[in-house]
């Protein structure tokens, strides 16, 4: 099959009531096996199915995340008890339904129901089988970002980055695989140089799902001008990311003086491992809210990134990807997904069109969904 030349795009589809407000990343499946009801309105929690509604979110991205720190068979076995979590905790709501593609999204919209779509946070529960990410794929995956913190079989992560100096010869299989199967590749979290073989190997286009801009804030697991420009060569996106980790050098400055990111990383774990306790909910509750404390960049910060993207990569290459679930603290403004509408009423005072943030708010992400199944068709 030939592959996209540098700079080609497929043809760009209508999106002429096609909108849908889409959130390609919440770390939610790690909170329902925490014995979050997702059906109920949660205080502290991000994500929950009546905050999507309120927040006008019409499908998201549930992750499947497992850390580089586990075995890969202990990988695969909690990813599939996330997996079966989001399937009941779908199936026992009337108001939300599992979407496969953007045609079952578009569907479940016009129902007047939220979709939930599945991807995977870290490629080590396929371990070194190509039959596991297919079976993942029959289950409802849709999107896998390669790697987390820690360099795996797949490629290197952000976070270290020694092991292959890109793709691992089993990973350049894995890209042309999800190639084929109509998987999207994600690279958030993945090093420089993952980002760069695979923007040369694959034959769809690539997302980051949960990234920020380096040229505003220098966290190495941010894009660089020169990658945007790739990622927009090669008809893919950058989904903003909420975290202000990845927003402002100057919180990550605050967050390092706190010793807050240890403490809250130490009360997770352990609130994890018994999270029927009373007491470790409490502690969890507890540091979060020290957290929130903290002096946190607004949310107009997220729409400076959302700027900065659009002016090197253009309106076609930005989306959002919350990381709601995933992080343990907010912007002051987008404290849980029944708030994201404020992005939107800000790009609307900088003067964004309504055209450009249907773009962002969700359609650029189903347009690459969308050319990544044409590609698996065209196999």
């Amino acid at each position: 099959m030939p592959r996209l030349k540098s700079g080609q795009n497929f043809p760009r589809k209508q999106m002429v009531n096609r909108m849908v407000f889409h959130d390609s990343h919440c770390d939610t499946p790690s909170q329902i096996i925490r014995l979050r009801n997702l059906s109920a309105d949660n205080p502290y929690a991000h994500v929950d199915f009546p905050k999507l509604r309120k927040g006008g979110v019409d499908a998201a991205f549930f992750a499947l995340y497992t850390s580089g720190t586990m075995a890969p068979d202990a990988a695969t076995r909690y990813a599939l008890e996330m997996l079966a979590g989001v399937y009941d905790a779908v199936e026992a709501d009337s108001n939300v339904e599992l979407a496969f593609s953007v045609s079952e999204a578009l569907s479940n919209k016009a129902a007047g129901k939220t979709s939930i779509m599945i991807g995977m946070e870290n490629g080590l529960p396929i371990q070194e089988n190509l039959g596991l990410l297919r079976m993942f794929y029959r289950m409802g995956v849709r999107y896998m970002t390669l790697t987390h913190n820690t360099d795996n079989q797949i490629c290197d992560s952000a976070a270290q980055g020694k092991k292959w100096h890109g793709l691992s010869p089993f990973g350049r299989q894995v890209v042309a695989e999800m190639n084929r199967l109509g998987m999207v590749v994600d690279l958030a979290h993945a090093s420089d140089e993952t980002f760069y073989d695979c923007i040369r190997c694959s034959k769809a286009p690539v997302v980051s799902t949960h990234s920020c801009c380096r040229a505003l804030a220098s966290h190495r697991r941010n894009m660089t001008d020169d990658m945007l420009k790739a990622l927009a060569a090669n008809g893919g996106v950058i989904q903003i990311n909420f975290y202000p980790l990845f927003l402002s050098d100057e919180f990550a400055s605050v967050l390092d003086k706190s010793g807050l990111d240890p403490k809250a990383d130490a009360v997770e774990s352990e609130f994890i491992k018994d999270p029927s306790s009373p007491e470790k909910y409490k502690a969890w509750v507890d540091v979060q809210l020290e957290l929130e404390a903290l002096k946190r960049p607004s949310y107009k910060v997220v729409v400076d990134h959302i700027d900065h993207a659009v002016q090197v990569a253009g309106i076609d290459h930005v989306g959002i990807g919350s990381d709601f679930d995933g992080i343990n603290v907010t912007p002051e403004g987008l404290e849980n997904a029944s708030k994201m509408p404020i992005i939107f009423e800000e790009m609307r005072r900088r003067g964004y069109s309504e055209s450009d943030i249907e773009k962002v708010a969700g359609g650029n992400f189903l347009r690459v969904m969308d050319e990544v199944a044409a590609v698996a068709k065209s196999y």
